[in-house]
């Protein structure tokens, strides 16, 4: 289960799909060669995501974890 404490790589590993859906949302450093370090809520709160936005983000990963 995705939660907002989820480390990145752990993300990135676990959630076929999360690397486009984060992008796609501007948390666009996923790809650009340079590593991620620390949680969801942390990269979210980088680039100006606030509570509600964390909570939608950890929905649709958790729907995209479910995916078959």
């Amino acid at each position: 289960m995705v939660t907002k404490d989820v480390q990145i790589e752990d993300l990135v590993r676990d959630v076929p799909g999360s690397v486009a859906y984060l992008m796609d949302h501007g948390i666009k450093c996923l790809a650009c060669g340079e590593p991620i370090w620390g949680t969801l809520e942390s990269a979210a709160r980088e680039k100006g995501f606030e509570d509600a936005q964390i909570a939608a983000f950890v929905n649709d990963l958790n729907a995209l974890s479910n995916a078959p």
